[in-house]
Formats: structure tokens, sequence, C-alpha cells
């Protein structure tokens, strides 16, 4: 069975309160939809960008979520949503620096074909527990616009915060969705029914701890895979997976490869087995210890490479058969060059149908001739052998803003692809492809769309055309796109 769950390229739960919204289908419900993002429930999917450095109610970084509706001409073509602290369904108060929407997906947790939304708050003070404990809000997804919502996971202590990174997967098997919670040094786990628990705690740096799930061990359940790493208080890097465990009624880390820092992971089956793989993006050897080249030959780490673990099939463990591709690679656009940060953001799809995924890989650091950090984004092909054919060839279409027939000019730090996202956003059967440029006009940001995952009609959504307040601030729109 091939799961594909996306989510984001960050001691017990102390508290997981769900009022007025539930999480577990009711006896008889339908089952979650593996693929939908549709929020209110026209049929059509949505894109949800988080903005967390926007200000609402003259509070700087209170932040928000820009709901962009999907339509049968594409997503932005209907407006838009924003959904905030102060909007009335969801409890709290808008407060500087809480950066609501620092991690943002879009998932159906109940089973209604609906999706909800996740939000991610890792600046939010809570009371009793300290300054910049976090939590992660679910908001209710419903026709003509938004349900019910709740505060489902809190951080314990001051400077926990929790949100910096969220996903949503059928973890434990039982039908529902489970939601995992990345803060400082810590991810934690809490199932639909209440269940609450770390999954690990180690130093991260300070840095999101980067998420994604699929059926890694092929047991036809999700997986989580967990990436993470540090220089403080010494170096060490890893990407983990944990399993769940029916017996202990717990994650259990399952797979390991150290020394490999990466800035983006996502699951998908490249080769079209019937299992699901697992690319670790932007992937480099943090530690260098000579010993297993965590990342594949060292000269495709140059840029930034995909280091690609393949699943568990007839001839092997999960992980056994890799691969590693980077821009200096035959069929792969463009030209590696350090600081490029290929891989940086990934998404996940089928784009030209053939029943093998495809992955979309950011480059927010590319140099487009003297621009530095314009930014490019690639589309690169699954075959029957990978993301890498038998001849050791990628098969890449490549991205930026000087490319024909793709809105706007590449210019010196629009960090072009700094995040990726699919969806069939007009509903016609073709995946489309969402980029996202957070360093456009003076960092305002925008979103460009390619449908089909093509330039054939691609446009632009910027915070000036949805009318959002404050076009011209540095808003960094697009910095942050839902997962799904």
């Amino acid at each position: 069975m091939h799961i594909r769950t996306y989510a984001l390229a960050t001691a017990v739960v102390a508290t997981a309160a769900t009022a007025g919204l539930t999480l577990a289908p009711t006896a008889g419900a339908a089952q979650p939809s593996p693929t939908t993002s549709d929020f209110n429930g026209d049929g059509y999917p949505d894109l949800a960008v988080g903005v967390p450095d926007g200000a609402v109610g003259g509070k700087a970084r209170a932040g928000y979520v820009n709901i962009v509706w999907g339509g049968p001409k594409g997503v932005g073509t209907r407006g838009s949503i924003r959904i905030s602290q102060s909007t009335a369904e969801l409890p709290g108060t808008p407060e500087t620096g809480d950066r609501f929407g620092a991690s943002v997906v879009l998932e159906d947790l109940n089973g209604d074909g609906i999706a909800e939304l996740l939000v991610g708050v890792p600046g939010e003070d809570v009371t009793g527990r300290g300054t910049d404990a976090g939590l992660v809000s679910v908001v209710g997804g419903a026709r003509g616009g938004p349900g019910p919502g709740s505060n489902v996971v809190t951080g314990p202590a001051a400077s926990a915060a929790y949100g910096l990174s969220v996903a949503a997967a059928d973890l434990t098997g039982d039908g529902s969705r489970d939601i995992v919670t990345g803060g400082r040094d810590k991810v934690v786990l809490r199932t639909a029914d209440g269940l609450a628990a770390t999954v690990v705690t180690a130093p991260m740096g300070g840095r999101a701890p980067i998420l994604t799930t699929g059926d890694f061990t092929g047991d036809g359940t999700a997986d989580l895979a967990v990436g993470y790493w540090t220089n403080d208080p010494f170096t060490q890097s890893h990407v983990r997976i944990w399993a769940w465990e029916k017996t202990e009624s717990a994650l259990a880390n399952v797979w390991n490869t150290d020394n490999a820092g990466v800035s983006a992971l996502a699951s998908g089956d490249f080769d079209g087995d019937g299992h699901d793989d697992l690319v670790l993006g932007e992937c480099r050897e943090i530690a260098d210890e000579n010993i297993d080249d965590p990342c594949g030959p060292e000269a495709l780490a140059k840029g930034g490479g995909l280091h690609i673990h393949y699943g568990a099939g007839p001839n092997g463990s999960f992980g056994f058969r890799k691969q590693t591709l980077n821009q200096d690679t035959v069929g792969v656009p463009g030209v590696a060059e350090s600081g490029d940060r290929f891989g940086a953001a990934l998404a996940v799809a089928d784009v030209n149908g053939d029943g093998r995924d495809d992955v979309i890989a950011g480059a927010p650091g590319e140099a487009i001739g003297t621009r530095a950090g314009a930014g490019a984004a690639t589309l690169l092909f699954g075959t029957k052998d990978g993301l890498v054919d038998a001849f050791g060839e990628g098969h890449g279409v490549g991205y930026q803003q000087d490319t024909p027939r793709v809105p706007g000019v590449a210019e010196a730090g629009d960090a072009f692809g700094a995040a990726v996202a699919t969806g069939d956003y007009d509903h016609d059967g073709a995946p489309d492809t969402a980029v996202g440029s957070p360093g456009e006009n003076a960092r305002s940001g925008g979103v460009w769309v390619l449908p089909h995952t093509s330039v054939n009609g691609s446009y632009t959504v910027t915070p000036a055309k949805l009318g959002l307040p404050s076009p011209s601030s540095a808003l960094t729109y697009g910095k942050t796109l839902s997962s799904r």
C-alpha cells in the first residue's frame, strides 16, 4: 500500500484541548482523503500561505495565514481569506511576536472531505508556562468559511517554541489523523485519541525539526521521518524514521542515517514499485567522519544535493538502495555552485501521470547571471530506476523568473523556490505547482503558479493582488506554503 503524505520544510505534551473540533472520525464516517486540501468544501483544493511576519491589529509579527481559494481558473482567481488569532472561530489574541503561521498544513483530519488547517504559533506566550512556549492550532474547514477552531498542542515551558513545524498523518493505523509538532529541540506526537508523548528530544541548533511522513516500512501505515542537526554543544546530525509499535502503543525508532544535515524531506514512489521512498533535500555532510558519505558522493553535494533512499522491496530493506543527484548531474538543469541551496524546499506529485512520482526542488540561493539569490525551481521526473536512470542521468525541467512565459524578472534576493507546493487547484486532473518567492518586491513576496507544472499560463499571486494589508512591507509572502 502506497501512502504519500506531505508535511513541512519545524516529557508529555502539556495540553491537547479539542473543544469544538473532533479529530477522530465517528463510526461509519468516511476515512480522511490522502489528497484533499479543500478548506471551504467547494471541490477545489486550496493553498495555505503562512505569513508569520505579518502584523495583525497593529501587533508586529503576530502573524496570520492566508487561505488562497482554488477554482476552475486556478488558485488565487477567487480571492482569499485571512485567519489569525483575531478570527472569531479561533481562541487567543494576536500579540507581538506570536508568529502565527510559522508552519501550516491543510489536512482532512475528521474524514468529512473538507480539510482542516493546522497552524504553528511558536512565539505564543502561554499563561503559567512562559514566553514563547508555543502551540499548534487547528481551524475547522467548512462550506462558506472557517469552522470552529481550538489549540490542540501547547508547549510545556518557556522557549519550547511548539509549532516551529507541524505534520499530520495516520501514524497509528486506526484510520484517523495524528498530529506531530516540532519545537525547540523536541518533536512530540498527539494521537487522534488523545495520547500525547515525546518522539525525540535532542539539540537541534535552534532550527525547526524537518518533518515528513510516508510508509517507509511497507506495512500499510504511515511512518514519521525527522531531520535535525546542530554544532552546539558538539556537531551531530541525523535523519531518523519512527514507526508505530502496536504492542508498546508508541513510535519506535526503526531507521537512522547519521552525519547528514538536511533542509527538507519528502516522500513519494519515484520508481513506481509501490514502495515509498525518502528524499533528503539540500543534503550535506555535517560531521565529516570520512566513513559513510551520508549524502552520497561528496562532489554531488556541491550547491546542494538530493539524496534518495528507496523503499523496502523484494531485494532489501528500506534505504538499502540509494541515489544522489545535483545540478551537475547530466539531465538536471543548471550548474552546481556554492550557495545555490538546491533541494532546500521539496514537493512531490505525479506530474506526467506515468504512475511514478516526480519532485519539485527549490533552489532559493541560485544566482541568475550576476543576480545572487534570485532563485530557481526544478522539476525532476521519476523513472523505472528512480530519479536517476540506469545511465546515471536525471530528467528535469528548470523554472525561474527569466524563463520564457514565466512572469517577472529574476532579481537579486528574490529567493524564488524558497518554498514549493503542489495541488490540483483547478481540479482538472493534473497537478499544479506553487513556488514561493519571499524576497520579491523588497521582501513583500509572492507566489508563482505553474498550471500543470508548466510555464504555459503561469501567473503570480501577490499580497497586492489579494488586497492584503501593507503589501509593500516585508511580509516575506511565499516563504511558508501548505505542504499538501
